[in-house]
């Protein structure tokens, strides 16, 4: 990806799913970011997001000039009804889309639209050796609140993750 093409920051729709979902399995096998080691079936990737969208939860994507999917950021409901208050973070880039600035842009979009949808608490686990997403998250205020030992198991190594949170 060049560093001049247009991203574009925008809500998530019925249009991004599919190349949505093609980027999500990208990470995926990277077996570093995220909690999934491939995508889940498309159907299933498809029911998360429309329920997220329905739910009026904050779901992102970044597109590239060709409507190609290049990063999300999500947050979802948390589980209860005592923590109705709590989204759960999720975002990733692919590639060839880091270190320009648009995990902020997502990030950002995502902490506006859950203030403004009532939300008073965005939690996230992220793995303790993921300097890059870290330093993102402090700059955006999230604060440290412990450590979750043995977070993640991948390939026969356990790998420790910091939980944050940003409050309202």
């Amino acid at each position: 990806m060049s560093h001049n093409a247009t991203i574009a920051v925008v809500p998530t729709d019925e249009s991004h799913f599919e190349s949505l979902h093609r980027a999500l399995d990208v990470v995926a096998r990277e077996l570093k970011y995220l909690a999934l080691t491939e995508a889940p079936p498309l159907a299933r990737s498809i029911a998360f997001y429309r329920d997220v969208i329905a739910n009026d939860f904050p779901h992102f994507v970044a597109v590239d000039d060709s409507g190609k999917v290049v990063g999300w950021c999500d947050v979802a409901p948390a589980f209860g009804h005592s923590r109705a208050h709590i989204g759960i973070l999720g975002i990733a880039l692919l590639p060839e889309a880091r270190g320009q600035g648009l995990g902020a842009r997502l990030l950002q979009a995502a902490i506006d639209k859950s203030w403004s949808r009532g939300l008073t608490r965005i939690a996230l686990n992220v793995r303790a050796d993921n300097l890059n997403a870290k330093a993102l998250y402090e700059r955006l205020g999230f604060e440290h609140e412990g450590l979750v030992r043995r977070a993640s198991l991948i390939d026969g190594i356990y790998h420790d993750a910091y939980a944050m949170a940003l409050l309202r």
